[in-house]
């Protein structure tokens, strides 16, 4: 029988207790042998909880016992959990978890000790909450040359932006919703500035590319400045709008970045509404993947935790290889990527906006009620853009096309 500790008796971490009991036959079967909490390290006491003679208050209790061979973190955050995590490594016990915030700073530092340590650390619930799509990369797929993958990977965000959508209402009025009903925190900055998204890209690149992709550097824009009008646009061109994370390898370099796109109604990605989380993977042989699911909630998270302790458990006495090394990834710089921008501007500006960015503008129908103009530009380099963009006197909006 396996002996596991669970770190942090939150959301997750008693979601993965509830997996371990609730499927234990299940767990059994898949890992080879049965497992067993044997510890709950928190804060607090949990007095008439069904486990609460595992609960401990001392990591020290859970890393001097030899016993214990799986540690769960599922705290949050850099610290203390990455202290615990380091220790618990160099103790020789492996360790899997689903904070995002602390694989995207230092996920390739913690597969490198867990490797020198013959143990292993694994983090499938750290993106995309019980979608398989880490594993994925690292096994199914490690044959492909992957060019590119982009991902709607924020559910509070991709539920603001269907609602909008759908029903017509103004951002500060749908996001006042989502906290009603738990989708979104009290403080959504980390969800509607993109910065949740961009951690989760990060872990997807450094993947990607074996190498360590410092969510610090990649260009991250939220969705808070997206209005009803662009939506209105966005419907009669067909499109829909969505918060993409992405990194893509092409002839210009590697490029990473979040922020919202008008995306084609026939590509799978805009027709993933509510907070479900979609991932698109495309290799080279291959062609595209795509992957589907519920990105975040107790349970889909804590099931891809417990998919992590079965992976090591089955492999008991060997590391198990993950491609992310501490050699930081040479990202190219966003100025260099090459795509096209719809642009509203007032109405007044459109012989300016037809002068600066030339002929090859596509108008686009509906903005005369609105006293404005818009339009999507011919193929530029985001530099290229910006510095068209400074040379107007008003902009009233503007998106990336997909």
């Amino acid at each position: 029988m396996a002996k596991v500790a669970v770190l942090g008796y939150g959301t997750v971490g008693s979601g993965v207790v509830e997996v371990l009991d609730t499927n234990a036959q299940e767990v059994t079967n898949s890992a080879g042998e049965a497992l067993e909490v044997k510890y709950i390290l928190d804060l607090r006491d949990f007095p008439g909880d069904k486990h609460e003679a595992q609960v401990v208050h001392d990591i020290n209790v859970i890393l001097d016992d030899p016993e214990v061979e799986v540690i769960c973190e599922t705290m949050g955050g850099i610290e203390p959990a990455f202290s615990f995590e380091k220790s618990a490594l160099e103790r020789g016990k492996s360790v899997c978890t689903s904070n995002k915030e602390l694989v995207a700073a230092h996920g390739p530092e913690l597969v490198e000790l867990a490797k020198q340590n013959g143990v292993s650390y694994l983090f499938e619930a750290s993106v995309g909450g019980g979608i398989p799509v880490l594993r994925s990369l690292n096994d199914s797929l490690k044959h492909e040359k992957v060019d590119s993958i982009t991902g709607i990977l924020n559910g509070t965000t991709n539920y603001i932006l269907t609602k909008m959508d759908k029903e017509g209402l103004g951002f500060a009025t749908v996001l006042k919703k989502a906290q009603e009903k738990g989708y979104a925190e009290r403080n959504p900055e980390a969800d509607v500035e993109g910065y949740d998204a961009c951690r989760k890209i990060a872990i997807l690149a450094s993947l990607m590319s074996g190498k360590h992709v410092n969510y610090e550097d990649i260009y991250t824009e939220g969705i808070s400045k997206i209005s009803i009008e662009d939506f209105a646009y966005a419907r009669k061109m067909g499109m829909a709008i969505k918060l993409l994370g992405m990194c893509k390898r092409n002839q210009n370099g590697f490029f990473t970045m979040v922020s919202p796109f008008m995306i084609p109604l026939e590509n799978p990605l805009a027709n993933v509404n509510g907070v479900f989380n979609a991932i698109n993977i495309h290799g080279n042989m291959l062609g595209d993947v795509m992957f589907y699911g519920k990105g975040a909630g107790k349970n889909a998270t804590a099931s891809a935790v417990v998919a992590d302790v079965i992976d090591i458990v089955k492999h008991k006495g060997k590391h198990i290889d993950v491609n992310m090394k501490s050699e930081k990834a040479e990202l190219s710089p966003k100025d260099n990527a090459v795509r096209s921008f719809f642009v509203r501007v007032p109405k007044d500006q459109t012989d300016k906006a037809k002068e600066i960015f030339g002929s090859k503008i596509e108008m686009v129908d509906g903005g005369e009620e609105n006293h404005e103009f818009a339009f999507v530009t011919d193929m530029i380099s985001e530099k290229d853009f910006e510095e068209r963009l400074r040379k107007l006197d008003c902009v009233k909006g503007y998106i990336r096309l997909y």
